[in-house]
């Protein structure tokens, strides 16, 4: 007997005021091609409505386009946002224009792998995949 499967579930979003936001749109559309259940936020989000909607949308990971500079305050934002709602078993990942440092310092704080402009949209697809499968393994 066979159980049924509910898609894994990704929230993409734009935080802050930057404005570009053709790659997050890329992403999101390459996920969903992916077999994922996307939704995808807009422009001008907060950290608190990001989590907010994670919540409601009862995702397994949070994607951040991120092409502002900001990556050192959003993501430390998101992570302390996210824990304070308990969410352990949600990804936090992104990508965007990001200097590899800053990436591994990110990293060590808790946020998943960051993708840099350019990176394959299947290895982030597969990332996501592989993580969800390894974290939450009542869905796959």
């Amino acid at each position: 007997m066979s159980s049924i499967q509910r898609p894994i579930r990704v929230l993409v979003a734009k935080v802050g005021l930057d404005g570009h936001d053709r790659g997050a749109k890329v992403i999101a559309t390459s996920l969903r091609d992916a077999g994922m259940e996307v939704i995808y936020t807009g422009l001008r989000q907060t950290p608190e409505m990001v989590v907010n909607a994670a919540l409601q949308e009862d995702v397994d990971a949070i994607g951040i386009s991120i092409l502002s500079g900001a990556h050192m305050t959003v993501f430390p934002k998101l992570l302390s946002l996210m824990k304070a709602q308990q969410m352990e078993d949600v990804l936090l990942t992104g990508g965007g224009i990001i200097p590899e440092e800053d990436m591994l310092s990110l990293q060590k704080l808790g946020v998943g792998k960051l993708f840099a402009p350019g990176a394959p949209t299947s290895d982030i697809a597969t990332y996501i995949t592989e993580w969800v499968a390894e974290h939450k393994k009542e869905l796959l």
